[in-house]
């Protein structure tokens, strides 16, 4: 074996192409390098995998540039398939990235020629500066996450089961954090999420202003938003709130919706504030769209669902709030009553035990005008101290019970 091993390389040594001086030496071409480092010899597979995909991925890359043939036709077919393709996959990428290129292209004009109308509509109308800075920035955040695409009308175009695995993909865990929804079946979520829209605000943008009609309910997806509330404008009451991805705002309207006798022509009023700290990415669920939705919740158990409701409603909430705060305040009143009787019967009391003794007049006179005295000044520190705690329905309104239960 070792006597025709030496025969073989002392007849075809392993030469270098510049190195062959001799005619009847052989030259192995592309198969050179295999041959000196032994990889056509028995050993490890993975040696030779990787051998072999590190030498094609070099000569493909290098276009097949590094490869020094032979005259060998086998080794001159395969060179050129090398170069072919390493030149078709060269192309692709080029021809990738110029698209990529090209696209990125076409929006930026685009983004800039809506940018210049959008100036120029400004300009027109006159509008002061800090309108034209928020309808700047509403436009690029708008851009920024959109990337130019309407999606409400992407969309809409799209067919109806496809719609519906989409909006389920983008609203099914979000809709499925609000507590009011968890006990929805599915038929039912999916008719609401086909109704939900994307609505996107920037930040220190307001939703919606105490007193104004709620038309839509949105669900939070990301960002901070905060709500705030000063019952109506009622000096010394303000209570605020920050809400998160999950949570949902507009609550009034679902009372409203699940009214059958409500029509869009009378919508309600917010109870609240509702502004973005942050840039803000929700679904908006209309007037209508809810009213629609909210009719098959009397299919489900009702006195659950009120609870769940009154739980996370932020108008509930702060009604509670001021309800524990007014028994509170009469409990302490209660309590300055009782403690007041009994110092007033520890009075009596005494002059009672001083007029049994028979003291002289002077003394029972002085006694009880400073029994008087003493009397007044507790009933005056009461009513300064509670002057300030109006009862329950001066306080705040409590909300309308929420009306789940299914109507024949």
């Amino acid at each position: 074996m070792n006597g025709n091993a030496l025969l073989l390389n002392s007849s075809c040594p392993l030469l270098k192409q510049e190195d062959i001086k001799d005619p009847n030496d052989f030259d192995f071409g592309i198969a050179l390098d295999a041959l000196q480092f032994k990889v056509v010899e028995k050993g490890k597979l993975r040696t030779k995998l990787l051998f072999c995909f590190l030498w094609g991925l070099r000569n493909l890359s290098s276009l097949g540039q590094n490869l020094k043939t032979s005259t060998f036709d086998g080794d001159i077919i395969f060179t050129i398939f090398i170069s072919i393709m390493g030149l078709i996959l060269f192309s692709l990428i080029i021809a990738n990235l110029q698209k990529l290129f090209q696209f990125d292209l076409i929006r930026v004009e685009e983004m800039r020629v809506r940018r210049g109308d959008v100036e120029q509509w400004m300009s027109h109308r006159m509008l002061p500066n800090n309108l034209r800075e928020r309808i700047r920035r509403h436009e690029q955040y708008k851009w920024q996450e959109t990337k130019g695409v309407e999606e409400d009308s992407l969309i809409q175009n799209l067919p109806r089961d496809l719609r519906r695995d989409l909006k389920r993909h983008l609203c099914w865990s979000l809709l499925k954090k609000v507590p009011i929804f968890e006990k929805m079946d599915k038929q039912l979520l999916d008719t609401l999420c086909d109704r939900l829209k994307p609505a996107l605000f920037t930040d220190k943008s307001f939703i919606i202003r105490e007193g104004d009609p709620v038309e839509e309910m949105h669900f939070l997806m990301r960002g901070t938003l905060l709500t705030l509330t000063t019952n109506g404008g009622r000096t010394g009451f303000f209570n605020s709130v920050h809400l998160k991805a999950g949570d949902f705002c507009g609550d009034e309207l679902l009372t409203w919706a699940l009214d059958p006798h409500t029509s869009s022509s009378s919508l309600p009023i917010s109870t609240r504030t509702v502004q973005a700290v942050t840039d803000i990415e929700a679904f908006a669920l209309t007037a209508d769209d809810l009213k629609f939705v909210a009719s098959q919740f009397r299919r489900v158990h009702s006195k659950q669902l009120q609870h769940t409701f009154k739980l996370f409603s932020q108008q509930w909430r702060t009604w509670a709030a001021c309800f524990i705060q007014v028994a509170w305040r009469q409990h302490c009143r209660n309590k300055l009553e009782k403690s007041l009787r009994e110092e007033e019967n520890k009075l009596q009391a005494t002059l009672a035990k001083q007029s049994t003794n028979a003291p002289s007049l002077g003394a029972a006179i002085y006694a009880s005008r400073f029994a008087g005295n003493v009397r007044c000044a507790l009933r005056r520190n009461h009513t300064t101290g509670t002057e300030s705690s109006p009862t329950l329905p001066r306080l705040l309104h409590k909300p309308a019970e929420p009306d789940f239960s299914e109507k024949k």
